[in-house]
């Protein structure tokens, strides 16, 4: 079994923002399976089925980003699973050019406050996470406003394009282990 955990900020207003590319990698991976990410519990909302011949659990934590590892904490309680090898996070990142994405098994929070608070709630940097390059900030911009903002238009197509690379490599941790998915999708763009 899968948890497989979007991020992003609940509401309209944040719908097609920078911080929410966890929640759209998480749309993609639902449509793909038909699963429904509707049910309201665990502080988020989530949606259970099958991807990839395993049974996965889509979330999408209804706290707002910096309160992420809340609901990250209470579904891993309530499956009792093993983060370090049946978690996979999807985060944005603005240390990574827009369409780049970065696989890790583990690692610090980089100044994420999402993927921050997740570390703080599990005790540990140990969980697979797929993050996706949404740009760095212009130099003298608010950074608030830059991760709540929407990807340029000149950069829609890569992003959309990033969103839909981010759900193959969950895809590929789950079925061919996150080295796979490191060595196919840890490239540079051109």
């Amino acid at each position: 079994m899968y948890i497989i955990v979007g991020l992003g900020n609940p509401g309209r207003e944040y719908e097609n923002t920078r911080h929410n590319a966890g929640f759209k990698v998480v749309d993609v991976l639902a449509d793909e399976a038909g699963i429904s990410v509707s049910e309201k519990k665990h502080k988020a909302l989530v949606g259970k089925g099958m991807l990839e011949g395993e049974k996965v659990v889509l979330v999408k934590p209804q706290t707002y980003m910096n309160l992420s590892g809340e609901s990250v904490r209470e579904v891993i309680d309530f499956y009792k699973i093993d983060p370090s090898s049946e978690l996979i996070v999807i985060s944005d990142d603005i240390d990574l050019d827009v369409g780049q994405l970065r696989v890790r098994p583990k690692g610090s929070a980089g100044g994420h406050n999402g993927l921050k608070n997740i570390i703080l709630h599990l005790s540990s940097e140990i969980f697979p996470r797929v993050r996706v390059g949404v740009g760095a900030k212009r130099a003298g911009a608010d950074l608030a406003a830059h991760v709540l903002g929407s990807i340029d238009k000149e950069h829609a197509e890569e992003y959309s394009d990033a969103i839909a690379h981010a759900a193959e490599a969950v895809k590929t941790i789950m079925s061919k282990g996150v080295d796979v998915a490191m060595n196919r999708f840890n490239v540079k763009k051109k």
